[in-house]
């Protein structure tokens, strides 16, 4: 039952938005580990609950790995199947860990609900997002982007949102045993539209004009060396149909080294940069020496030798782009070209427009706001010019059709509520948007067409608290409120309430088999 309610979790992301169905879906496995008292009984609760959900949320990777990596389909599937199971590891030990900590600070069903499980639940979403290397896809914060706890996110950032959702969850499930604890989530979904009510950040210079280039090569095709010439063609018609301050195209959009592009074409662009007035950013990779190449974002910018700017990107994405140990067999099964680059540095600086400065970020990039903010923070604890927008370019034609699109575009979103900035987005095959400084979506393209999406941008400067503050907040937060229970725990003098977990009142009354429940 709990895996089916882990996958039914997945609607409450984009593209269907059904965010209550996080919260209920999560207070059913609360409701359901509240009643255990073995740890390894609430550790598989947990991890089929996780298995659900995040192999219903990223099953599109079988997408990239088969249909455009060309590997054996039983294959591509069970990779899937174990990244699942392995992530869902942090789940199980966050639920096995609450009934363990219950029973031996024997603390009733009231603060295991609203103290040890949201912060357990909280600090195994954040090592998700970090521990090797990190692969937090779908964390639970984002299905709250649009919500009315979207307003926690420029606070407490997605984690924090993945704390506040998971309280509203166990007091709900509080709410059966004690109506007072109604309150707790009445108080925190009035709190979210209030909190975004702040503006944290102020509008900074004059807007710019921006044209954001979605080519819509198709994946199969991208890399054929018969179809370089039209791509070329391509992006230079699309770049030179009108002028604009900002003018930037997806990840990777010439699919080349940069000392393989022909000797006149950047020469070209940058005498179309002159004579507009126009900026360029360019999705390209860049070769250092033989060994040595960057996935990256150059600048052409008027009266500025080639290239004015460049961006690496810094976090790569395993076995996409860097190969971990001992992983060559998998990589060699796949045909992934441009495979193993090498990071740029974890800060970089914006790339100049007029007086606006954009900070890029490249792909799956932005799934670690703390990265992203900590780039922010770094102009402003040095006092140097802030960044004022973001830019994501991408090329996520590796899924198809899938909802990684969406759920890419919810993504991008929480980076602007968390900074309080506008998020700029260039993509392949979608999505294309304007994204303002409170997560909305301002003007998009449809996906899978050929076409440049134009308007005027507001920069904004200042700082948020999860700017100054990034992971640290959420997680103190989890952890004083560990430290809370345990303080709890002790002053009740070691007598745990009927029922709660601990109580071998519990097991006296008997349990459905674990079977059933999972």
């Amino acid at each position: 039952m709990l895996c089916i309610a882990g996958a039914l979790n997945i609607l409450s992301f984009a593209p269907f938005g059904a965010w209550p169905l996080q919260i209920l879906t999560l207070a059913l496995l609360f409701w359901m580990v509240r009643h255990q008292v073995a740890p390894r009984r609430s550790a598989l609760l947990g991890w089929a609950y996780s298995f659900g959900w995040l192999a219903a949320g990223f099953h599109w990777l079988h997408i990239s790995m088969h249909d455009y990596g060309g590997m054996p389909a039983w294959m591509s599937v069970l990779a899937v199947a174990l990244l699942a199971a392995g992530l869902s590891a942090y789940v199980a030990f966050a639920m096995a860990g609450a009934t363990w900590l219950a029973r031996r600070w024997t603390a009733g069903p009231a603060n295991l609900l609203v103290l040890l499980l949201p912060s357990l639940w909280t600090l195994a979403e954040w090592v998700r997002g970090w521990l090797f290397t990190g692969f937090p896809w779908v964390s639970s914060g984002y299905a709250h982007s649009n919500s009315p706890l979207a307003g926690y996110a420029a606070v407490i950032g997605v984690y924090g949102l993945a704390w506040v959702s998971a309280l509203i969850a166990g007091g709900l499930v509080a709410f059966a045993g004690a109506r007072t604890a109604v309150a707790l989530p009445v108080v925190l979904l009035a709190a979210g539209p209030l909190l975004k009510l702040v503006d944290w950040t102020r509008p900074s210079g004059q807007p710019i004009s921006v044209r954001l280039v979605q080519g819509n090569v198709p994946q199969e095709m991208k890399f054929a060396p018969e179809q370089l010439q039209a791509t070329l063609q391509l992006y230079d018609d699309l770049i030179r149909q009108r002028p604009a301050d900002l003018i930037a195209t997806p990840e990777t959009a010439l699919p080349m080294l940069l000392k393989n592009v022909p000797a006149d074409y950047l020469p070209k662009l940058a005498e179309f940069a002159r004579q507009s007035g126009s900026s360029i950013a360019l999705g390209i990779a860049v070769n250092d020496s033989p060994t040595n190449y960057a996935n990256s974002v150059i600048g052409i910018a008027p009266f500025a030798p080639l290239p004015a700017y460049r961006f690496d990107k810094h976090h790569l994405v395993p076995f996409g782009e860097f190969i971990p140990p001992g992983a060559r067999w998998f990589v060699d099964m796949m045909n992934i070209p441009l495979g193993d680059f090498t990071p740029g540095a974890a800060v970089q600086k914006p790339f100049a427009v007029k007086d606006q400065r954009v900070l890029p970020n490249i792909c799956y990039e932005d799934l670690f706001g703390e990265e992203i903010a900590g780039q922010i923070a770094q102009s402003y604890f040095a006092n140097l010019p802030q960044p004022t927008m973001m830019l994501n370019v991408s090329n996520i034609a590796w899924f198809g059709d899938s909802v990684a699109l969406p759920q890419h575009l919810q993504i991008s979103q929480m980076r602007a509520l968390e900074t309080g900035r506008p998020m700029l987005r260039s993509t392949n095959t979608g999505m294309t948007a304007v994204i303002d400084p409170k997560g909305r979506v301002q003007a998009q393209l449809p996906p899978f067409v050929r076409g440049v999406l134009s308007a005027s941008v507001q920069g904004h400067a200042g700082i948020t608290p999860y700017i100054y503050f990034g992971n640290k907040l959420p997680v103190t937060l989890a952890l004083l409120a560990l430290v809370f229970a345990c303080a709890i725990g002790r002053r009740t003098g070691g007598q745990p309430d009927n029922g709660g977990a601990g109580s071998r009142e519990s097991l006296k009354a008997g349990q459905k088999p674990l079977e059933s429940q999972v």
